[in-house]
């Protein structure tokens, strides 16, 4: 005589995936909300100006996209209040948080002014910890039980770059406090990763290449060059490539790989 089995609980049911992603506009950022949107997720967007986020927007509705988002400064404590609320009534509890926000910064460092340094940080690594904050609590990610937080850093997180101090102190601070949130959600089910691109061409590799040409008084052609021949791959990375993996630890078959910052910097960074 055969018994049946005895039932178990029920599996937990995951709630649906919710993507926030600030920066999304341009460069990585609208690569990653492309990626996400187009696995299913809805995605909720948000930068600085007003007309770059109706009019990104509408142009990913168009392809049938399903994307919103808002303006907001990811500097500010209330916009970032604002942004969180905004999405959650667009969508419901946010599942996946991709921190994007970002800018370059840097110079010599006798010469960093006290504002360009608060700016750099602020930007690239407390409004990290704010939006983080607020979408773990007002966002409910810390209780889906199967969330994803992942933060866009630097290999000059890692490694430094040379006339950009605040720059590499930020995303240093980014990797950081993804390794220290990670361990602490690490039995909640949410998974918290920083992923570190090298050189991309995007519109802030640009404006990196403009500085750089400015303090060494050289020129951006020679810059570039500088730059490509460090790249063992001897290519940028596309914006496309980080989204990749950004894509990736947002699946089911990533549960388990958590507090780690990840490269995609055709060989730039050995670790």
């Amino acid at each position: 005589m055969t018994t049946a089995p005895t039932p178990g609980p029920a599996d937990p049911v995951r709630p649906p995936r919710v993507a926030l992603v600030t920066g999304g506009t341009s460069g990585i950022g609208l690569a990653v909300v492309n990626k996400l949107a187009r696995r299913g997720i809805p995605v909720f967007l948000a930068a600085r100006t007003a007309e770059n986020v109706s009019s990104t927007v509408k142009e990913l509705r168009d392809q049938g996209l399903e994307v919103d988002g808002r303006p907001a400064d990811v500097r500010s404590g209330e916009s970032v209040a604002a942004l969180v609320r905004a999405a959650v009534d667009r969508y419901g509890p946010i599942t996946v948080l991709v921190n994007n926000a970002g800018r370059n910064g840097g110079g010599r460092t006798s010469q960093i002014t006290d504002e360009l340094w608060d700016d750099v940080i602020d930007t690239n690594l407390t409004s990290v910890f704010r939006v983080t904050r607020e979408v773990l609590t007002t966002g409910g990610l810390e209780q889906c039980g199967d969330g994803r937080v992942i933060s866009i850093a630097s290999t000059g997180g890692k490694q430094g770059v040379p006339l950009g101090a605040p720059y590499s102190a930020s995303k240093g601070g980014v990797i950081s406090f993804t390794k220290a949130l990670a361990k602490e959600l690490a039995t909640s089910g949410v998974t918290v990763n920083a992923v570190c691109p090298g050189y991309v061409e995007t519109p802030m590799a640009v404006r990196v290449r403009q500085s750089y040409a400015t303090a060494r008084a050289i020129t951006e052609e020679e810059v570039f060059a500088e730059f490509h021949a460090k790249i063992p791959m001897g290519r940028y990375s596309t914006p496309e490539e980080v989204a990749g993996l950004v894509d990736y630890l947002v699946s089911d078959t990533a549960a388990s790989i958590t507090a780690q910052a990840l490269n995609v910097c055709g060989g730039l960074g050995i670790f």
